[in-house]
This record gives structure tokens, sequence and C-alpha cells, in this order.
């Protein structure tokens, strides 16, 4: 049965900077949308378009100027530690110490989430899962692409968080290593997760999300199953769904294509 606190209620959420000439810049303007558990919620759009920074937000990295968000139970505003703890944040494979082995950075991280007693039984469960055990004494500055991103993946989830948020995890991955993490993101669902990833690759948009909102200039400019999106727009390719979609706000098709 999914847990109901394993869920993400974004409401009005906003960044705001100011440029040099010191004029308001939204990163994020009132972005509202809620992600449940046992599903997929993708967030498409083309870069600058807000993804990262909403991510960033939600795992409470940098705070928001306005609106909030309430992830697991938590609002990231007024209680960003008990967020942290109940999330496993992914964005590329940032965060391992190259001198380290798998196996050290992963307790490292462990240690940081509280574990102790059953830390070695729970790394042990994850490298299984994850086909790390083979390598997790290498230095983590002699793997490779795809060995890393497995190793960020543990670190993510070595304390079984209940929200996984994934910023663009299949990036830079060849088709083996993407395939594994795909895999591991419907087993995430499963179990009952909520996931939460931001992507602009249309096929895995297509494939992985319950749910997809897609996000221009800051601004959620259209949510809903791909179903939903293709009748809305008359489309049946999902490049052209969101070709179509942010012709509809303001953007050439070109700028979406980028």
């Amino acid at each position: 049965m999914n847990d109901p606190s394993a869920a993400i209620d974004v409401r009005n959420l906003s960044k705001a900077y100011r440029n040099p000439d010191g004029e308001l810049f939204r990163a994020v303007d009132e972005v509202s949308f809620r992600a449940l558990p046992g599903t997929i919620f993708g967030l498409l759009g083309p870069n600058g378009a807000g993804k990262t920074t909403t991510l960033r937000m939600l795992s409470t990295l940098i705070a928001p100027t306005g609106g909030t968000a309430i992830v697991a139970g938590h609002d990231v505003r007024t209680h960003p530690q008990e967020v942290r703890s109940h999330i496993g944040f992914l964005t590329g494979s940032t965060g391992l110490y190259p001198r380290l082995t798998a196996r050290e950075v992963v307790r490292y991280f462990g240690r940081l989430y509280g574990l102790d007693g059953e830390l070695e039984s729970r790394i042990d469960r994850v490298f299984d899962r994850l086909g790390i055990t083979a390598f997790e004494g290498k230095r983590c500055g002699d793997l490779s692409t795809g060995m890393k991103q497995k190793v960020s993946i543990a670190r993510a989830i070595v304390h079984d968080p209940p929200v996984l948020i994934l910023d663009e995890p299949t990036t830079g991955l060849d088709v083996l290593a993407s395939r594994h993490l795909v895999d591991f993101i419907f087993e995430a669902r499963t179990e009952g997760k909520c996931v939460l990833f931001s992507t602009h690759i249309m096929s895995e948009a297509e494939r992985l999300c319950d749910t997809l909102a897609i996000i221009h200039r800051g601004r959620i400019v259209a949510e809903g199953t791909v179903d939903d999106l293709r009748a809305r727009t008359g489309k049946s390719a999902v490049e052209d769904v969101f070709l179509a979609v942010l012709g509809e706000n303001g953007a050439p098709a070109a700028e979406g294509a980028r």
C-alpha cells in the first residue's frame, strides 16, 4: 500500500534573481503541481526553462523566494532537514569523492543519514540490487560514467527514502546504463515511492511518466498524462506535442527544439 506521506505538493513555488542591471528575473514563477506516491511525475522543458531550479528548491539546496512545497510531509521552507532525510536527490554523478571507493562513499552518506548498525547490510542490499558489488572496492575516480551513476544512485537511496528527485538522470549515460536506470525508476514506482524527475528527452518522458508537466520560462504551461496532452494538441508524437504546447505559449518551434 502506498504511503500517503510519500508525495510532493508544490504550491506557487517561485525563485527570483536580480541580474547585473538590477532587474528581477523569475527563474521559477508560481509553479504548482502534485506528485503522488507510486507514480512517476516528469518535468519536461527546454534548457533554461526552470527544471533544475525547481528540483533544487524541492531538495532544499536553494530557498524559494515565494510559495512553498510539502515534500514527504515536510515543508521545504520551515523543515528543510526533515525533507532532506526523506528524499533521495540525484543530479549527475556529483558528490563522489574520487579518492574514496564506491563503498566508502555510500558508507559516508549513510552515516550522514543517521544509519548505524544496519548500514553495512543496507549497503550490501543496495549494491547487489544495482550491480555495484563487483567494483565496490574501486576508487570513484577510476570508475566509468555508468558506474559512477550507479554509485550516485546508491548514495541517494541507501536510507530507503519515500521520495526520489532525479535531475536529468540519464544525461551522459550509454544505452545500457540508461536502461538500468530506467528499470530502477520503474522498480521505485512499484515499491510505492514518489518519483519526480526532469528531462528534455521526449522518448524518456513518454515511456516513464504517469503524469507530465511541461515547464517554459519558469511556468507550468501544460500538465496531464501523455494521452491528455495528445488530445489537447491533436498531435501524436511527444515531440510534436511538446512543440505545440510551447508554441501556444509564445515560444517559436526552434526554441522548443533546442
